[in-house]
């Protein structure tokens, strides 16, 4: 299943996109897509209803972030070892593993705002794993089996606050807007290997990003295992996995960063694409 949420914020209503990409309206089945409606069962129960009996909702809208209740928005940094060798920094013996807040998640076409007196604001496509069950100290072997799903992350980093101005990554990766997901969940029965899936992100046309979730440094069923360890995760805690090459910090000979106007196009195989316009710092756009 394609889960998705239509409307303005915070008024969004339930819906998923059919095989032949119609958008189909779920209000009648159940009320929002929350953290509870990835559990195992509710999915079962979603599985059964007839597709071909929900209306279609012929101009849909804004896209919103597809599940509500998200409660951890987990990250893990140089999981690609061509990204960190453009970072200039070592291959990490283990998972570098950081947050952003809730805050800053916005649906997959909502406008990225950048900070006041942002420079040096960069892009990152990203695979984004949604968590199904309750999850504490699961083997390798059976982290899988937690997984809900899957989404397209833009994990949004002011590179200035993230690695100049002393501390932790967070102050860099937390920003308002600097979390677009979606446009949909992908139920993880959809994607029959992630460590496969083709990813790609263009600004204004010329393409930065082209790599796969093959060349990731720890699979996901090994993250999530990992994170595990560290931290009981729930339904609806999302892990983002890392990026491959091609971030505007990297690029040579000198850094490309975001300013306003810009516009980013990102997706991954099987899991939609995202359009994002890049807005100089207004409160109005964010309160919208």
């Amino acid at each position: 299943m394609r889960l998705m949420r239509i409307g303005a914020k915070g008024a969004e209503k339930p819906a998923l996109m059919d095989d032949q990409g119609r958008v189909r309206d779920l209000s009648a089945v159940l009320p929002d897509i929350t953290a509870a409606t990835l559990t195992p069962h509710s999915l079962e129960r979603l599985r059964k209803v007839d597709v071909n009996d929900l209306p279609v909702i012929d101009k849909p809208g804004r896209i919103g972030v597809p599940w509500s209740g998200c409660e951890k928005f987990l990250c893990i940094g140089l999981n690609y070892a061509d990204h960190a060798a453009e970072s200039n920094l070592p291959i990490p013996k283990e998972p570098i593993l950081f947050m952003k807040p809730i805050s800053c998640r916005v649906g997959p076409n909502d406008p990225v705002v950048l900070p006041q007196g942002s420079v040096k604001s960069d892009w990152e496509v990203e695979l984004g794993v949604v968590i199904g069950s309750k999850t504490r100290y699961v083997s390798e072997a059976d982290a899988l089996k937690h997984v809900a799903g899957y989404c397209v992350v833009n994990d949004v980093s002011e590179r200035e606050y993230q690695i100049e101005r002393g501390g932790t990554w967070d102050k860099g990766k937390g920003c308002d807007t600097f979390g677009p997901v979606g446009p949909w969940l992908v139920t993880a029965d959809e994607i029959a290997d992630p460590q496969a899936l083709d990813m790609f992100l263009d600004v204004n046309g010329h393409r930065y990003q082209k790599g796969s979730t093959k060349t990731m440094i720890f699979g996901v069923a090994q993250l999530v295992s990992y994170v595990s360890r560290f931290m009981t995760l729930y339904p609806g805690d999302l892990i983002t996995t890392g990026t491959p090459p091609g971030v505007g910090m990297g690029v040579k000979p000198a850094a490309v960063y975001l300013k306003p106007g810009d516009v980013m196009r990102l997706g991954i195989q099987g899991l939609g694409e995202q359009t994002q316009t890049v807005h100089a710092w207004d409160p109005a756009i964010l309160d919208a």
